[in-house]
């Protein structure tokens, strides 16, 4: 039997960059579980899996247009350091959760601290980056109408969720950008690079 769209799948996973780094991986996890050609996944990861036989492994390579894009310059906003938490001191590089005036909570990134104001850039953490993913087909399903057990996710994350992970993981705010991008709600500690279910 072979994965075709529509099929419900699940996928153990290694993710690494292009140097080798290990970003994330279903090994202690339960495998990814999607639907196939229902873009729960990034479109690269999607692709690869049609016509992919039962137990069959595959190491692919994800250019960063068909993962998470390339990075927006507009996606980089100024803000007064004012604005920001005041139990912590702003650096670069910290991972911050912003509220969207409809309620989204969308993940930042401090890219710059100045004397007032600091630079949050706003794009996916994965934004311009290839990805590499070894990955086995472990399960695949007829899909049966119900969608319970359904998923949402942005592509080579596992099955967990957040609230099982720091608040301030960097996979949970990860997961959330992408989620935000498709216009579904995301509220902190819900949802992670793993598989997390859409509300």
């Amino acid at each position: 039997m072979k994965a075709q769209k529509g099929n419900k799948v699940k996928v153990e996973y290694t993710g690494k960059f292009d140097d080798g780094t290990i970003f994330d991986s279903s090994q202690g996890r339960e495998p990814l579980a999607f639907k196939v050609g229902a873009k729960q996944v990034i479109p690269g990861f999607d692709n690869v899996i049609k016509g992919m036989k039962l137990n069959e492994k595959k190491t692919i390579k994800i250019l960063a247009d068909e993962a998470y894009g390339q990075p927006n310059e507009e996606l980089k906003k100024e803000v007064p350091r004012s604005a920001l938490p005041q139990d912590q001191e702003p650096k670069e590089g910290m991972q911050l959760l912003m509220q969207t005036p409809d309620g989204h909570q969308i993940p930042a990134r401090i890219a710059k601290v100045n004397k007032d104001k600091v630079i949050l850039d706003l794009n996916h953490p994965l934004a311009g980056k290839n990805l590499t993913f070894e990955i086995k087909l472990v399960e695949i399903k007829e899909d049966d109408g119900s969608d319970g057990d359904e998923h949402e996710c942005c592509g080579g994350h596992g099955d967990e969720c957040c609230k099982e992970d720091s608040e301030d993981s960097e996979c949970c705010e990860e997961k959330e950008a992408c989620k935000s991008e498709d216009g579904k709600t995301c509220e902190k500690g819900d949802d992670c690079c793993h598989n997390h279910k859409s509300k």
